[in-house]
């Protein structure tokens, strides 16, 4: 969390949908085991991005679900948040039902 200052209603206010392109690209997920994440999340299908290791002490992997804009990325020394720490996320997930047939 952040202590900075919020702007005032009046500069949210100037924010108008379509004057700012705004994305939100990447989300950290702090992980206890590395290898066990890497192994779920390619398990349900999502791509991986990149996997980086610099020495013993840094690693950080991105994975991006198909069809999002937005990835997560999680490793060794990649945030100080506790493992498993993470809340509130959501991931909507659409389910494709094949039409009845008469």
């Amino acid at each position: 969390m952040s202590n900075a200052p919020m702007p005032s209603a009046h500069a949210v206010e100037t924010l108008r949908a379509g004057t700012i392109d705004m994305k939100l690209e990447v989300v950290v997920i702090p992980v206890s085991d590395v290898d066990r994440a890497k192994r779920f999340y390619g398990g349900l299908g999502w791509r991986l991005d990149l996997d980086f290791k610099a020495g013993d002490d840094y690693r950080v992997i991105q994975f991006t679900p198909p069809g999002s804009g937005c990835s997560v990325i999680f490793g060794k020394n990649v945030t100080a948040a506790a493992p498993v720490s993470a809340q509130g996320l959501c991931l909507i997930v659409s389910i494709s039902r094949p039409s009845a047939m008469n």
